[in-house]
């Protein structure tokens, strides 16, 4: 059991155990925020926007919870706040974890069409956060079209409501999990380069093409489209490179996993493993092939249920290695960051893909496309699909998008044209 009532009787949880690495790693540009948006065919009203989210905390009342720190560990503890829906006034990703104070961990803003979900990932992942935002939409939907009546969406989204189990706790197997970690560290790998937010806020690129047309590209190279995102995604960075680097340095993507396409589990707090994908640049053709060779083996190798399960496990080495067990908090966070430093070394940057987003189909007239962002230390692209609307959401405090720039090409070439915008420059900058 991972739920408590304290003399309260506000109940508590203990961290997930990918969440435990969380707080300690929180600096700078990586706020460990991620944001969910959906871009509606209409301007967002406010209040029905309010309303919508205080009908979705009452389904998910774990969201409505506060970050407290206790001797050993972190831990979730309910609160009867409420968060306030308002027009965007904050940088993108934003920091919402403020040590010693009892602030939510989300935030709903609206600016425009456009509706953000905000979230401190100590909650959970993008598919617990989707579920929570995609409740919401279509509350806010039907209060704006009472003819919509019901949208029936009780097949999605009933089984996780009341599931904020701990799945990590329930499929560790006892294993290497710290000798994994350490794998992880002092791997180095080609950085990405460029001018960096005075304030280290994040600034944010997104994309948005035809999903079918991407489609057909990955078929044209007999590969996926996770495969196909990853590798273009290298040979963009490649071109940031001068030929000494290409000669003798590798470019490292992290990739999040899914768990829950290997363990049964419904729970809607975090549930995600990271597999990495190398390349050596010196190994490349000319030719997008070479790069989608080594990626595609990789994916093979690292999804087999075996390596997942060693990375599933490595999660939960920390929580159940008796030593670390019985160190103070303040300690744990000195070892935690230690760990994230080191790896970080070894990470060019991320790409993440929350896949194709399911809504109820009367809902479609009124939905654009959905995207989404999140910080990381270097630099992610973050891959949502709504429809025929597949977008790449890039979240870094680097200013200067040369990376980015050089990917819309890599596309357009391909025959994929991508309609871009930005936070920070007019969009014409990034693709010319």
């Amino acid at each position: 059991m991972t739920e408590y009532r304290t003399q309260k009787r506000k109940k508590w949880y203990r961290l997930d155990n990918a969440a435990k690495m969380i707080p300690s790693t929180t600096h700078f540009a990586n706020t460990r925020v991620f944001r969910i948006c959906c871009e509606l065919h209409e301007e967002v009203d406010e209040k029905r926007l309010q309303d919508a989210l205080d009908r979705t905390v009452k389904a998910f009342p774990y969201f409505n919870s506060v970050l407290r720190k206790g001797f050993f560990w972190y831990y979730l503890e309910e609160s009867d706040k409420k968060a306030v829906v308002r027009r965007e006034d904050l940088p993108a990703c934003h920091s919402i974890y403020s040590p010693g104070r009892k602030n939510l961990l989300y935030r709903v803003n609206y600016f425009g069409k456009r509706v953000n979900l905000e979230m401190y990932h100590v909650l959970t992942d993008g598919t617990g956060a989707l579920v929570f935002f995609r409740r919401m939409i279509t509350y806010y939907l039907i209060l704006s079209h009472p003819e919509l009546g019901d949208a029936d969406d009780s097949d999605l989204l009933e089984k996780y409501e009341e599931n904020v189990g701990d799945a990590f706790d329930h499929y560790y197997t006892k294993g290497r999990g710290l000798a994994q970690l350490r794998t992880m560290s002092f791997n180095w790998a080609f950085r990405l380069r460029g001018a960096k937010d005075p304030n280290m806020e994040n600034h944010l690129v997104e994309g948005v093409i035809s999903s079918a047309d991407f489609v057909r590209l990955a078929h044209q190279y007999n590969t996926t489209v996770g495969v196909l995102s990853v590798a273009l995604y290298i040979e963009a960075i490649m071109d940031d490179m001068n030929m000494r680097e290409r000669a003798r340095k590798k470019i490292t993507i992290s990739v999040p996993v899914n768990l829950r396409q290997f363990f049964p589990s419904d729970t809607n707090r975090n549930f995600f493993g990271v597999i990495t994908i190398s390349y050596l640049t010196k190994d490349y053709t000319g030719e997008l092939e070479s790069i989608i060779d080594c990626v595609r083996k990789a994916f093979e190798y690292q999804l087999s249920q075996e390596r997942v399960t060693k990375t599933m496990s490595s999660y939960s080495a920390l929580e159940h290695n008796v030593p670390i067990k019985v160190v103070p908090l303040v300690l744990k966070d000195l070892v935690v960051q230690g760990f994230a430093t080191a790896s970080q070394m070894g990470v060019t940057c991320s790409v993440s893909n929350l896949g194709r987003i399911a809504m109820p189909d009367q809902l479609a007239p009124y939905i654009n496309y959905f995207s989404a962002f999140t910080t990381a230390s270097s630099a992610q692209i973050t891959i949502a699909t709504y429809r025929d609307k597949m977008t790449f959401g890039w979240a870094s405090a680097i200013t200067t998008h040369q990376v980015m720039r050089a990917f819309y090409r890599k596309l357009a070439e391909r025959g994929i044209e991508a309609v871009v915008a930005t936070n920070d420059h007019d969009a014409e900058t990034i693709v010319q």
